[in-house]
């Protein structure tokens, strides 16, 4: 127990200096192995086993996609169509920034790619019209973690191999929590902008509007193909990520015209890139997990919380609160791949299901996006919104309330997240 403790320690102590989530991951576990006697061997094929799932080959897919979208211009039409239909409310960009990160949403999987993606077109649309830049940063931040809850996510992928759950069955249980994130995060900004004075945007235009719709009509179609053919049982999440790309370089290359070589040779580099940082965190999040469970933490845990109370909603809000902490300073893909094989058994034990606490765990998680020091998607915006990183944790805080809001929500009403997951599919 005390090279356990010794391990923990070297863990933290590598991330507060900033070494990369999957090198002290990496070496913590590798030190363990070490003073263990064990050999260096053992520990690569742990890695290679942690790798070693189907599913997990739609991550490249979907961040490949993500990038297409944002070359060939979907950003902007779905921006354009966003602004069309709620830009003529009180904090109209607000919504409308709110509104396009749903859409979004159903492409990229992925708060960051969110952020840096959209991020930029809305900060500059709300800097352009007035809107104060902590403001513009605060909504944009809340509303990029709408991404990995609605389908498709990547951080419902990673829990879903972990854990050996339904994909299908957490794409669909993510999509109504994450619409109520919407309306609880426009809700927050109508107050903000009726107390703060904004000014509306131009009222209503059917014929905007319609022009809009025509013009973002493919790119909504992009969602449609993914969930639907994932819910109807006609593609695997990888096939659904396949057929993404597929449609995104038709589209962009054929009928937008926006779509060059240049870009597409881009976007695969920054997928090389992504895919092998994502990668690497659940290659090393496996290794030190096999650490955990070779120590019997999962035991202990469950028989502390156990010993503590066997009510279920109880046993989930510690679960809440011990991945919140954990939140503050591990990436998300690590925080899953370490947690949910500690946290599944004691929520099986006492009848959580196992989708409801993936849709919640995700929630919980993206909200440590937003928090630092780890905080990715606050370091992303200030690069992006070239606003100091202080400021940017300021503005995003009353973000906040409302997100924190939803998630007791779905903790004290699981019936939110099973309800589509008891409608689409047969156990």
């Amino acid at each position: 127990m005390m090279i356990l403790l010794l391990v923990l320690v070297l863990l933290f102590a590598l991330i507060l200096s900033g070494a990369p989530v999957y090198v002290a991951l990496g070496l913590s576990s590798l030190a363990y192995f070490l003073s263990e006697g064990i050999a260096g061997v053992a520990a690569a094929h742990t890695m290679i086993n942690g790798l070693d799932s189907f599913t997990l080959s739609a991550i490249p897919f979907f961040i490949l996609a993500g990038h297409l979208m944002n070359a060939a211009g979907f950003t902007e039409r779905i921006f354009t169509f966003a602004r069309a239909l709620v830009g003529w409310a009180p904090g109209g960009l607000g919504h409308v920034n709110i509104g396009a990160s749903v859409v979004f949403a159903g492409m990229s999987g992925a708060a960051v790619a969110d952020a840096g993606g959209l991020g930029a077109v809305e900060i500059k649309a709300m800097r352009d019209a007035g809107y104060e830049r902590g403001f513009s940063v605060g909504v944009t931040a809340a509303s990029s973690t709408i991404g990995p809850i609605i389908p498709p996510s990547l951080p419902l992928i990673v829990y879903g191999v972990v854990a050996e759950v339904s994909i299908g069955k957490l794409f669909a249980a993510g999509l109504l929590p994450g619409l109520i994130m919407a309306i609880a995060l426009m809700v927050m900004v109508h107050v903000t902008a009726v107390r703060r004075g904004f000014r509306r945007e131009a009222a209503f235009s059917t014929r905007f509007a319609l022009r809009a719709a025509k013009s973002a009509i493919l790119p909504l179609l992009t969602p449609i193909i993914i969930v639907g053919g994932i819910v109807c049982g006609v593609f695997t999440p990888t096939e659904a990520a396949i057929a993404a790309v597929a449609f995104t370089t038709l589209v962009g290359c054929v009928l937008f015209r926006t779509l060059r070589w240049r870009a597409i040779l881009d976007a695969m580099v920054a997928t090389v890139e992504t895919t092998a940082s994502v990668l690497m965190i659940v290659a090393s999040a496996a290794l030190f997990a096999w650490v955990l469970t070779a120590n019997q933490v999962a035991d202990g845990l469950a028989s502390g919380l156990l010993a503590m109370t066997s009510d279920k909603t109880a046993v989930l809000l510690l679960i809440m609160a011990i991945v919140f902490v954990v939140g503050f300073f591990m990436e998300t893909i690590a925080a899953i791949t370490i947690l949910a094989p500690l946290v599944l058994p004691v929520a099986m034990a006492v009848g959580i299901d196992p989708v409801h606490l993936g849709v919640v765990f995700v929630l919980n998680l993206m909200i440590g996006l937003l928090t630092p020091p780890v905080g990715m998607v606050l370091y992303v915006l200030a690069k992006v919104s070239r606003t100091p990183f202080e400021e940017c944790v300021r503005a995003t805080l009353p973000f906040l309330v409302p997100l924190f809001g939803v998630l007791l929500l779905l903790v004290f009403v699981p019936e939110i997240a099973l309800y589509l997951p008891g409608l689409l599919f047969e156990d």
